[in-house]
């Protein structure tokens, strides 16, 4: 396989698995992974296929988390890649009586590998979030937020962090950001991958 083509084809996986996940397309949405595929996020960290199903039980229950994707990149090595893809996470929930819209932009930071039959599937996603806001949906509504929440949280995914708090996620602190060591820790990972690393990296 050409170095374009495997391009696309890592760039076609990160749509299937935006796509596919929000849509509740569990069963398609498991072919993205790999057997021993890990995924971290603010509000979960654990194998693939405990993530897909607290992603369907939040699905069933009106929990709403989408995901929008932007611009993309890969380096690719042999069967081994890492891929960056700018995204948004959108979230819909209410907070002490007012309904809100929480949005986060970010990178997902994915180590990636081809099989024998050359497809690509996701042996680790790790989000970087890069700034979030919070509106309320109704412009008449007023919500007075708790500064201590607020604060437990980086300012890269704050707001996305309390609002998760105040439904009842239990929220990670101190995952990637924009700039610091969480994220520069991230990046020697990923270029340890590439040169044939054992594992990828250490997730958190």
């Amino acid at each position: 396989m050409s170095m374009n083509a495997d391009r696309t084809s890592i760039r076609q996986l990160v749509e299937n698995w935006a796509l596919w996940r929000d849509a509740g397309a569990w069963d398609r949405f498991a072919t993205v992974w790999h057997p021993d595929g890990w995924m971290s996020s603010t509000w979960f960290q654990g194998p693939a296929a405990d993530f897909i199903a607290a992603s369907e039980q939040g699905f069933d229950n009106g929990v709403s988390i989408l995901h929008f994707l932007g611009g993309h990149t890969s380096d690719v090595m042999g069967a081994r890649a890492i891929a960056q893809t700018k995204m948004t996470i959108s979230q819909r929930a209410e907070v002490d009586g007012v309904q809100v819209d929480v949005v986060c932009t970010g990178r997902f930071y994915d180590f990636l590998s081809r099989d024998d039959a050359g497809d690509w599937t996701v042996v680790r996603r790790q989000p970087i979030y890069e700034k979030d806001r919070l509106d309320v949906v109704d412009p008449a509504a007023s919500l007075k937020l708790d500064p201590e929440l607020l604060g437990r949280f980086p300012v890269g995914y704050r707001h996305l962090g309390y609002v998760q708090t105040k439904v009842g996620f239990t929220v990670k602190p101190g995952l990637p950001g924009l700039v610091g060591e969480a994220v520069e820790r991230l990046y020697r990972e990923g270029a340890a991958w590439l040169a044939g690393s054992e594992r990828a990296g250490e997730p958190r």
